[in-house]
């Protein structure tokens, strides 16, 4: 696998960045506070989504973070002042990480894949649910603990929770703040593997290197129309299937799809 080094972060953390292939790893550079978040650290992160939707030669991004530990959560000292106004500490235009339709943000558009490990809190347990498909560590801990600090989980795991999991497995962890591992996650299908402590990087990024692989037009296509039946309802879904099939169909990579078949091959995508 190849080498991800980040760089010495300042006190607040940041966000570090890395392309292979038509990947971008985004990673949490805040080992030494457990990956606790900062409003830098929001904002970055929100520019680092935002630059993957944006730069065409970008296809799929994978989240991660450096250190033992996913994240401990919010730096609760360093973003209070923002939950108390009612701010947010990301700029409004950019794509919103947690990707459920805040008013004034862009969502996403491209698959991300999350690798967690360790200890993975609150807003941790939001930001992979917000994402498409997660590979976690053995050694997981979960808590969304917010009733715990006296206040509500607002990143999506309330709303996200339950369309997973049921209402009564979301609402057992939410309310209770409890911790679980990551059998439990798998369970209530919060995570859809989980690997041996170590490996999780590794296989994020070889699920991002398959989704690469494939035909970039259609796989944002796919993405948005499972996302449209989930939020939508079927109907708005269905509704899409001929006019979005026919773009599709009269696309270069489409083109190419059938060439690669006819020519026993590969095929070699370019996004158009």
């Amino acid at each position: 696998m190849t080498n991800i080094t980040p760089t010495t972060p300042p006190p607040e953390g940041n966000i570090d960045t890395q392309v292979i292939g038509h990947v971008l790893l985004i990673g949490i550079n805040r080992p030494a506070k457990r990956n606790g978040w900062t409003p830098p650290m929001f904002r970055q992160l929100a520019e680092a989504y935002t630059r993957l939707d944006d730069d065409p030669a970008l296809r799929v991004g994978v989240l991660h973070a450096f250190g033992d530990h996913f994240t401990a959560g919010l730096d609760l000292p360093a973003v209070s002042a923002y939950m108390q106004r009612g701010e947010k500490a990301i700029p409004e235009g950019l794509v919103e990480p947690h990707d459920y339709g805040l008013p004034g943000y862009r969502r996403r558009t491209k698959p991300m894949v999350v690798a967690v490990k360790g200890i993975c809190f609150t807003v941790g347990i939001e930001l992979m649910l917000g994402a498409d498909i997660v590979v976690a560590a053995d050694n997981c801990r979960f808590s969304q603990m917010e009733v715990q600090r006296g206040i509500m989980a607002t990143g999506g795991a309330t709303l996200r929770m339950a369309e997973r999991a049921g209402t009564g497995n979301a609402l057992l962890h939410l309310l209770t703040a409890d911790e679980f591992g990551s059998a439990e996650a798998y369970r209530l299908n919060f995570v859809q593997k989980v690997v041996p402590a170590g490996q999780e990087l590794q296989e994020a990024l070889q699920i991002a290197q398959r989704i690469e692989a494939q035909a970039p037009l259609a796989v944002v296509a796919t993405r948005l129309n499972v996302l449209k039946a989930i939020e939508q309802g079927q109907a708005a879904a269905v509704a899409e299937f001929i006019p979005v099939q026919k773009q599709l169909a009269n696309s270069e990579d489409a083109a190419e799809g059938v060439r690669a078949f006819i020519e026993r091959r590969p095929a070699q995508f370019s996004g158009r």
